[in-house]
């Protein structure tokens, strides 16, 4: 790999979400071949939103879920960057139409109470967790026929898209996370569920890799971020006109309709 193909990669994904239009995978076109050179894309392109005046609200875990991997054939999970433009609240109207092939999946998402610093540990994490929500991701690929590889969503950003939180925050302590039940409905009929420890053993495991990532890359989570933490089971398209409702056992519910 060379840094005019990183660039022209992060180009290439940039340009097809302001058109909304997919592209083969970049990994193939650009040679982008390792997970250091995906990260470097997806770099590139987060620094041109903020540049652009965006600013981040959080990080998304992707592909936690063993459903999902095995949609997508991938095997382990990444991360991604959430933007304020991207966030909205339960019982919203949320623009699908500005994606390119959007796929919703249900979600608990953790608010951090205190920046995440350094001497990272288990307890320290967890004290830094002010509440839970249930939360729907809508995630969106530039990728043709979300026909990727691990390199090709890294570099789109995790395939981010747009996110709704519920409205009821719940402390964590209050929950029994691992088991918890999801039920996801599409216009009243049921379109997914899943379990707590379909995401990768229990939500706050998947929690836990995150902050561990994000501190080795100098990154480390801070106050007021939302950090979603991936499938608690299979993702399924959604078009405008949708009416979407999640539900998740103890956390309440989460609505949306996609316009």
């Amino acid at each position: 790999m060379s840094a005019p193909s990183i660039q022209q990669a992060a180009d290439a994904l940039y340009q097809a979400r302001n058109a909304r239009q997919a592209i083969p995978r970049i990994s193939e076109t650009f040679g982008i071949t390792g997970l250091e050179g995906a990260y470097e894309v997806a770099a590139l392109n987060t620094a041109r939103a903020l540049e652009q005046g965006r600013y981040i609200s959080g990080k998304k875990i992707g592909l936690t879920s063993k459903a999902v991997q095995q949609q997508l054939g991938v095997d382990q999970p990444d991360f991604g960057i959430l933007f304020a433009d991207m966030e909205f609240v339960s019982g919203a109207s949320i623009p699908i139409h500005t994606l390119i092939q959007p796929k919703a999946e249900g979600e608990i998402a953790f608010v951090i109470g205190r920046n995440i610093g350094e001497n990272l540990t288990w307890g320290r994490f967890l004290n830094a967790i002010e509440y839970a929500l249930p939360a729907i991701e809508i995630v969106d690929s530039a990728i043709q026929e979300w026909r990727l590889t691990l390199v090709d969503t890294v570099a789109d950003n995790a395939s981010c898209g747009l996110y709704v939180l519920g409205t009821d925050p719940k402390r964590i302590t209050d929950l029994d996370l691992a088991d918890c039940r999801m039920g996801f409905t599409q216009n009243a009929i049921t379109a997914s569920d899943g379990i707590g420890h379909a995401c990768l053993g229990h939500p706050l495991r998947a929690a836990w890799w995150l902050a561990q990532t994000m501190q080795r890359v100098g990154d480390p989570l801070r106050e007021g971020d939302v950090v979603l933490s991936g499938a608690l089971g299979p993702m399924f398209a959604t078009a405008p006109g949708d009416t979407l409702k999640l539900t998740v056992e103890g956390l309440g519910e989460v609505t949306c309709h996609a316009a």
